[in-house]
């Protein structure tokens, strides 16, 4: 009764993993929707997004800070004199009252805009980058996870398909066994192989529910129903130099700039003008007339600071040296890694053909060794062997093809 129910749910298996010549499954969820989900779920892109929308409130705020800033202001004293005791009234005045409304408004050159605007930009772009980063990390990181579900759902439906295999020949044995056709320890040990290859089958299934529930994890995906997921449409993109990369050190190349500017514009003169009007009364002399305006000016002018100038603007010379040693050493890794990727993916390519062929050997042997073993003109040794050769070879072909997805994937990665 075991056998029978083992025997139904590896056909329902095989069924649902419907494969074809490569082991390719036709139906199910492919890569492209499991990216999807990710990056819809993703918190650090939403964080990125929110800060792009309080970069550009510091935008408006800026501009704001260069109008004209209204200000209202009130302030009243009140100095009683007690049986002589109190403030000196020609200072304190007994009493007074101010309630003003002060318009201040900040010169500024057109410099100093120009290298604000600057500024704000370069934080813009830094966070886009960052951003944009955060989303081939993602990919990335989902489609490594999505080739681990892949491989083991072609590795429980492989040791399914064997399991299968196993259990017909196992019934034909017994009767060949009961004829004394073979000996009962020869029987046996099909036996073990062919319990050891139910288990193996039952560990890959295993395998492959863990590996699908960690890939819908990583995509922040609730479901804890497992379906069967599609062969990765994985293909090596045309070198284009790898620019993406380098574009950080470009950004800080633009801010150190824009920092050397800032530097210069501080040591400028600032100024500044105010009007303001309302009422401003000691009370003493006809505090009805105490209504007026004024209109002033501040000027600072910087003319010594123990050459902290000079000190500033050395410092961003050495984090620009810094930058550019960077992105040098950068340059030459990423060449050097995007040729040992490439040169990876064809060594990994030229295999196939080589595997395919021992794999097409193997399985004919398995069917020559099949027809012997039924007329009891092969040792069941023999026929194991043969199994065994074929299970390694084709383990080894899945090994590679999922190796050289994940190449690609690399390789994909870093060619930006």
């Amino acid at each position: 009764m075991e056998r029978s129910k083992t025997s139904w749910y590896a056909a329902i298996v095989l069924l649902l993993f419907s494969i074809s010549g490569k082991g390719q499954s036709t139906s199910g969820k492919d890569l492209d929707y499991f990216v999807h989900q990710g990056l819809t779920n993703s918190p650090v892109l939403n964080d990125y997004k929110n800060q792009q929308i309080s970069n550009r409130i510091d935008s408006l705020r800026w501009r704001a800070g260069y109008r004209p800033q209204v200000t209202a202001s009130s302030t009243g004293l009140y100095a009683p004199i007690v049986k002589g005791y109190g403030y000196d009234q020609t200072l304190s005045n007994g009493q007074s009252l101010e309630a003003l409304l002060t318009v201040n408004y900040l010169l500024t050159g057109q410099g100093r805009i120009q290298q604000q605007q600057q500024q704000l930009k370069i934080h813009s772009d830094s966070i886009q980058y960052a951003a944009n980063w955060s989303v081939l990390d993602l990919k990335k990181n989902i489609t490594d996870q999505y080739l681990n579900a892949y491989a083991s759902q072609e590795q429980m439906v492989f040791n399914a398909e064997v399991y299968e295999l196993l259990k017909k020949e196992e019934v034909i044995l017994k009767k060949l066994t009961r004829a004394n056709t073979y000996k009962q320890s020869e029987y046996l040990t099909f036996l073990v192989t062919f319990q050891q290859q139910r288990l193996s089958w039952k560990q890959a299934e295993m395998q492959f529910n863990n590996d699908y529930a960690m890939l819908n994890y990583l995509c922040g995906i609730i479901d804890t129903v497992v379906n069967p997921i599609k062969v990765p449409d994985i293909s090596a993109a045309t070198p284009v130099g790898g620019a993406f990369f380098t574009t950080r050190y470009k950004l800080d190349s633009l801010k150190n700039a824009n920092d050397k500017v800032g530097v210069a514009l501080n040591y400028k003169p600032k100024a500044s003008i105010y009007v303001n009007g309302g009422y401003n009364s000691s009370f003493l002399l006809q505090p009805y007339k105490n209504f007026g305006t004024s209109v002033g000016f501040t000027l600072s002018i910087p003319i010594y600071d123990g050459h902290q100038k000079a000190m500033q603007l050395q410092q961003l010379n050495i984090q620009l040296q810094t930058g550019l040693a960077y992105k040098a050493f950068f340059v030459r890794q990423h060449q050097q890694q995007i040729h040992l990727l490439l040169l990876q993916i064809r060594e990994n390519q030229d295999l196939y053909p080589q595997l395919n062929e021992q794999i097409r050997f193997a399985k004919s042997l398995i069917e020559v060794d099949s027809r012997l073993l039924h007329t009891g003109e092969l040792r069941i040794a023999d026929y194991i062997i043969a199994i065994n050769n074929y299970l390694a070879a084709k383990n080894l072909l899945r090994q590679i093809q999922v190796n050289g997805f994940k190449l690609i994937n690399q390789f994909n990665y870093w060619n930006r």
